[in-house]
C-alpha cells in the first residue's frame, strides 16, 4: 500500500522540477510523517546541483502552496554543501539518515554514517544549550503558568530529538520515533513518563497548557540528567 505522504512529497517534487530542471538530484523526505505522526507536515531534503538567488525566489512564490499541501519549507543544499555539512550539522543528518525515504533520484544517504565523535561534540553542545535556555526562560517566564507552559510545549521537541540521537550514538536505535527517543531516555536515566508527556506536547492541542506548565520541574531534571550523561562519555 502506497505511504499516504507519498502524494504530498510528489508535489515537492514537480515543484521542483519545474523550479530546478535537470539540476535537481535527489529528494527524500523524513520525520515525523515518515512514523504515522497524523496531523504534522511533511519534512523533505532536495540536492541540487546549484542554488541561485532566482531559484530561491521562485521556491518563495511556491511557500504557501507547499503548506496548503501539507509540506514543511524543504532543506535544499547544492551537492558541495551537502559533503560539506556532515560534520557540521551530524545531529540534524544523523535524525534523516534515522528515518528517511528516498523520493527522487538516488539516495544520497546510502553508505553514509556520522562520525561518532562529530555526533557527540554536537550533543553535548546543544544539550548545554537547551539547559541554560530553559533556565533563562523560566526566570524570563516570571514563574507564570501561560508563559511557562508555552517554554515547555515549544522546547520539548528538541530536547526528544536529543534522546534520539542518544540512542544512535549508543548504537542501539529500534525502529519507530517513540521507541528510538524511549530507548535513548533509558540509557539516559531519564524516567519514561515524563518523555511521554513530552511526546504528547508535540500534539499540542491534546494537552492543556495548565498540564505543560506543570511538566517543568521534571523535564528541567530530565535535561539537567541528559547533561550528566552525555558528560559523562565526554569524561
Amino acid at each position: 500500500m502506497t505511504p499516504t505522504w507519498r502524494a504530498t512529497a510528489d508535489v515537492l517534487v514537480a515543484d521542483l522540477q519545474t523550479i530546478f530542471a535537470t539540476r535537481l538530484r535527489a529528494v527524500v523526505a523524513y520525520g515525523p510523517r515518515l512514523e504515522e505522526e497524523a496531523g504534522t507536515s511533511l519534512t523533505c531534503f532536495a540536492l541540487v546541483d546549484s542554488l541561485t538567488a532566482r531559484d530561491l525566489e521562485t521556491c518563495a512564490g511556491r511557500a504557501a502552496g507547499w503548506d496548503q499541501a501539507g509540506l514543511a519549507t524543504p532543506l535544499l543544499l547544492t551537492a558541495g554543501e551537502f559533503q560539506e555539512s556532515l560534520d557540521a550539522f551530524p545531529l540534524e543528518f544523523g535524525e534523516i539518515i534515522r528515518t528517511h525515504a528516498r523520493v527522487y533520484g538516488t539516495d544520497p544517504f546510502e553508505g553514509i554514517a556520522i562520525d561518532p565523535a562529530d555526533g557527540r561534540r554536537a550533543c553535548e553542545h546543544q544539550v548545554r544549550s537547551h539547559l541554560l535556555h530553559l533556565r533563562e526562560g523560566y526566570m524570563e517566564s516570571g514563574g507564570r503558568p501561560q508563559p511557562l507552559a508555552e517554554l515547555v510545549t515549544y522546547s520539548a521537541p528538541a530536547f526528544v530529538a536529543l534522546l534520539r540521537t542518544l540512542a544512535g550514538l549508543a548504537g542501539t536505535v529500534p525502529a519507530g520515533r517513540i521507541n528510538a527517543t524511549l530507548e535513548g531516555a533509558r540509557i539516559a536515566g531519564v524516567g519514561e513518563g515524563v518523555v511521554r508527556d513530552l511526546l504528547a506536547l508535540e500534539r499540542s492541542s491534546a494537552v492543556p497548557m495548565a498540564d505543560a506548565a506543570r511538566l517543568f520541574p521534571e523535564y528541567l531534571a530530565s535535561v539537567e540528567q541528559l547533561v550528566r550523561t552525555v558528560d559523562a562519555w565526554r569524561t
